[in-house]
């Protein structure tokens, strides 16, 4: 048989369509995920502060701990600093939501400086029960990350001395109080639930007089965010965190889905993703940290139609409406 022209090319033309197909990937994506009503009620404080104030408006530490959120504040007006030297007289600054010792509010006052206290109204909580605990006589243990602005800010609450760190089950069987019968605990907002749990019971194990909170500390939004990638992680081959490296919450949920012996990465915008970690990947888990805006969950799945044909499925395990109330003055700004 001769050369026919005509199935060359359609032959060519099967081939090329079948090179060019993508791939298909199943993609779920977690839920609760990305911005929690404290960090929410932080940015709006900074963005209204701008609009009552006008820019620029200073902000010490960031304001929550996602660059994207940071740039786009930047962008409205905001200048984000570590110590309140760097703010001129006569121009307002804002505590972030992690919040911050008592000493920075004071210095403020000192200098004349108008502030707005944007610290998440749990970990206030966190504070007034650390002040409550001190009155009543007892030394704290306190579960955290040292050296996090929130451990800082809380430590900030109290003399120094009265609080001491602990982060492992080790430092929990180091502890030598001078006096093991007036100790109280208390723990960070974004600490991981299950390591909290096992760190709290080795307290109570050692100390069996020593006194808690009365609920739990880890914020709603924390365990919600743990539970959601518990759901999803063990129908998933590889699991995406979108978060920032500074990020307690966000870090802990990479944990969460390795302890569930799902492979898990942290990115903080859809260009990180290393194509050679999806070789083999079925289905995908995604979800964001408290800190992280949907825009960049998103990105990513727009990020990734680019080389797969994605068949979304969201995974709702909580229904969130938890909403915190402005400061005073920015209410009706």
């Amino acid at each position: 048989m001769g050369f026919s022209p005509s199935l060359f090319f359609t032959k060519a033309l099967i081939m090329n369509h079948t090179k060019s197909e993508k791939p298909r990937i199943s993609l779920l994506v977690a839920a609760p995920r990305g911005f929690c009503a404290g960090v929410d009620r932080a940015i709006k404080i900074v963005e209204l502060a701008i609009e009552k104030y006008g820019a620029p408006v200073y902000v010490r530490h960031e304001i929550v701990h996602n660059r994207y959120v940071v740039d786009e504040l930047k962008k409205l007006g905001a200048v984000f600093i570590e110590e309140l030297d760097e703010v001129p007289d006569g121009v307002p600054v804002v505590f972030s939501a992690h919040g911050v010792p008592k000493a920075v509010p004071h210095k403020a006052e000192e200098r004349g400086l108008e502030y707005l206290d944007a610290t998440c109204p749990l970990v206030s909580k966190v504070h007034r029960q650390a002040e409550r605990q001190v009155e009543a006589g007892q030394h704290i243990i306190f579960v955290g990350h040292e050296n996090h602005p929130e451990v800082i800010g809380t430590f900030g609450q109290v003399e120094e001395g009265m609080m001491t760190l602990v982060e492992t089950l080790d430092d929990v069987a180091a502890l030598t109080p001078a006096e093991p019968d007036k100790l109280s605990f208390l723990t960070q907002t974004t600490l991981s639930v299950d390591d909290t749990r096992a760190i709290v019971a080795a307290l109570k194990e050692r100390f069996p007089s020593i006194v808690g909170p009365k609920g739990e500390d880890i914020c709603y939004a924390t365990s919600n965010r743990q539970d959601a990638v518990k759901s999803i992680a063990k129908s998933c081959d590889l699991v995406l965190v979108i978060g920032a490296p500074n990020s307690s919450n966000s870090l802990r949920l990479v944990e969460v889905a390795e302890r569930e012996g799902t492979v898990s990465h942290l990115i903080q915008r859809a260009d990180e993703i290393d194509f050679n970690w999806m070789k083999g990947v079925k289905t995908l888990g995604l979800t964001a940290g408290a800190s992280a805006p949907e825009i960049l969950v998103r990105e990513v799945v727009t990020h990734l139609a680019k080389h797969y044909i994605v068949d979304e499925e969201k995974v709702e395990t909580t229904d969130e409406r938890m909403v915190f109330k402005l400061p005073r003055g920015l209410e009706d700004a």
